[in-house]
């Protein structure tokens, strides 16, 4: 089902270490209980594409919420804050982690919250949700949107703000993990999403990986050359599955047995 009436404004929040950060919120407005996702944007910014995201979802019936995690290297326009914090190596890991647990209670505050929550990322934001849904308690379910450097082949892309590889706590993921990627990527390449799934195979983790030919790194979104419109409507299908099975069937199927 799709909600027509929603709202999406810009709100604060107090992020990792009681920062004082913002986040753009989209949620319906409909009568009932509705999950909450956070969504991690990718490597050029806090960008409109990103508050769109927001609202797909608020459309859908979820309350979405997009961390701004570039906020800490100061105030301006997004598309300028994130000129600013890419070459600066972007968000640190820790700061990320201690955002998204922060907008996750922000949702599961709200008044009509059905209690579960995913995370879905994007580029480096696919990475983060990888990360969040090993090392993070209490996400019922995340989606990772090609995500590079969750393997890392060369010590020399560690950095101050990524120091860790997030393949190395895959025995501790606790939700559910969807995998989307495109064949022509080349971070995360063909080999390295395969050998996550390797791992989690091997830790018996439940997940689900779709690949698609033809589309490469960021084809979900249409305002970029990589854009795969058939690629891209295919795969939202499939995370919308993904979220209404374990956010909003899942919640319904509790509050039954309760």
């Amino acid at each position: 089902m799709s909600y027509q009436a929603l709202h999406g404004e810009t709100v604060p929040f107090r992020g990792h270490n009681d920062y004082q950060s913002e986040a753009y919120l989209a949620r319906p407005l409909t009568p009932g209980r509705v999950p909450g996702v956070v969504v991690i944007h990718h490597m050029p910014g806090w960008d409109e594409w990103i508050t769109e995201v927001a609202r797909k979802f608020a459309h859908h019936g979820y309350a979405a919420m997009a961390p701004n995690l570039f906020v800490r290297h100061g105030p301006g326009d997004p598309d300028d804050v994130a000129a600013r914090a890419r070459p600066a190596g972007g968000a640190y890991d820790a700061e990320v982690m201690g955002d998204v647990a922060a907008c996750m209670a922000h949702l599961r505050a709200l008044p009509n919250a059905n209690g579960k929550i995913g995370v879905i990322g994007f580029c480096s934001g696919g990475r983060h949700t990888y990360l969040a849904a090993c090392t993070l308690p209490g996400i019922d379910a995340a989606v990772d949107c090609w995500g590079g450097r969750v393997i890392v082949d060369d010590p020399k892309e560690f950095s101050p703000q990524r120091a860790v590889a997030p393949i190395q706590f895959t025995s501790q993921l606790a939700c559910p993990l969807l995998g989307i990627f495109g064949n022509d990527d080349k971070n995360p390449s063909p080999d390295q999403v395969n050998r996550t799934e390797q791992e989690l195979q091997r830790h018996g983790k439940n997940y689900a990986f779709h690949r698609y030919d033809g589309a490469g790194h960021s084809f979900f979104d249409y305002g970029r050359p990589a854009f795969r419109p058939e690629q891209a409507a295919d795969a939202w299908q499939k995370v919308f599955a993904f979220f209404n099975k374990y956010l909003i069937a899942a919640a319904a199927e509790q509050s039954a047995a309760a």
